[in-house]
């Protein structure tokens, strides 16, 4: 203990002890101990709570605590989206935007028709259904190295996906907008739900330019992408 304390309490003593001396009634002196022996205590609590608020850099702890950082490795939401764009594959519908650095002209938006293909200024018709962004802007940059520019610099990106559609035993079935992240419980919903007859727990998916249905649970681990066609089954039971 520091020696102002140690002083504190010997003085706490002191008093306490010269009070009982002059003290008339076993009330008073009661009353004496028990205030004599909280001071004693706070005298010796002091310390140590002025420790437990400090860390040994001076910094109060819970601050460190709260700053310090989640741990890596999570995968968010972003990140997840992200490796999706990357992976999708480009089909008729899709509108994309494409950029070309100091070549405003060329620019603009551009949809891709029911052959899969892009009409684009200086180049003309290139073919888009079935590629990635990625190569379709290596296709374009190739195709402008061409004999038309030297090094260009392109970038696109997909403004609006082609719609999905969905059949069956929902309320409205239809054409509705694709959605980044979108799943079969999703599409249901904007389908207006199940109607009283519809098999709930499977939905039938033909994927976008494949032939044939697959069959899927229906909930949020099936993923919905542009361009497919979803059939609600009716129940037998």
């Amino acid at each position: 203990m520091a020696a102002p304390h140690l002083g504190l309490v010997v003085n706490v003593l002191r008093v306490h002890l010269m009070g009982c001396g002059k003290a008339k009634g076993v009330v008073m002196k009661a009353r004496e101990h028990l205030v004599a022996a909280a001071l004693v205590a706070a005298a010796f609590l002091l310390p140590s709570v002025s420790a437990l608020a400090q860390t040994d850099g001076g910094t109060p702890a819970y601050a460190q605590v709260a700053n310090t950082a989640p741990s890596s490795g999570v995968t968010t939401a972003a990140s997840a989206s992200s490796e999706s764009d990357q992976s999708y594959q480009l089909g008729a519908g899709d509108k994309l935007r494409l950029s070309v650095f100091g070549e405003n002209d060329l620019g603009g938006e551009f949809e891709i028709d029911g052959s899969g293909d892009v009409r684009l200024p200086l180049i003309g018709q290139v073919k888009a259904a079935g590629l990635t962004v990625h190569a379709f802007e290596q296709k374009v940059i190739k195709m402008l190295e061409d004999g038309y520019l030297r090094d260009p610099r392109v970038s696109i990106e997909v403004v609006n996906y082609r719609p999905f559609y969905i059949i069956g035993e929902v309320n409205k079935p239809g054409q509705y907008p694709y959605v980044n992240g979108m799943n079969a419980l999703n599409a249901v919903a904007l389908a207006g739900g199940y109607t009283a007859k519809a098999n709930k727990s499977e939905v039938y998916l033909q994927r976008n330019g494949k032939n044939g249905e697959q069959e899927y649970p229906s909930d949020e681990t099936t993923k919905v992408q542009p361009g497919d066609v979803i059939r609600i089954p009716e129940r037998f039971f």
